[in-house]
């Protein structure tokens, strides 16, 4: 049910998935996913992706949508229009996580991932 965190906020040193989150009413509507990007160190990269199901075990080969990859703190947001999926009842993240260079070589992020449903007010506001 949405709004809802896909992913809590969280730090990761690996590769991995969030929960299945089932959609309910929002199911095959616009979703506006923000990603913020709270702890990070240097020379490493974040990918992050949004995967969509029907039963909420099967996620496919491929996501829904997916963030370009990240090397800074910040906030981004994505647009994710669910009216092309409308079999789609669960969403999940997963994320990947590189590092390279000197020192420490395991990758360190504190991330998060926030869904919500993109309504009138937000439509007004981007496109007025």
């Amino acid at each position: 049910m949405l709004p809802n965190f896909i992913v809590d906020e969280t730090v990761v040193r690996e590769d991995g998935a969030g929960p299945a989150i089932e959609l309910g009413p929002s199911r095959g509507k616009e979703i506006l996913l923000t990603l913020g990007i709270t702890r990070i160190i240097e020379q490493e990269s974040l990918d992050v992706s949004i995967w969509g199901s029907a039963d909420g075990s099967e996620w496919g080969a491929k996501p829904l949508i997916a963030f370009p990859q990240k090397f800074y703190c910040g906030t981004y947001t994505l647009l994710l229009n669910l009216s092309q999926h409308p079999d789609v009842c669960y969403l999940r993240g997963q994320w990947k996580v590189n590092r390279w260079g000197r020192g420490e070589s395991r990758p360190l992020f504190g991330f998060y991932v926030f869904a919500q449903e993109c309504g009138d007010r937000v439509f007004t506001a981007t496109h007025s």
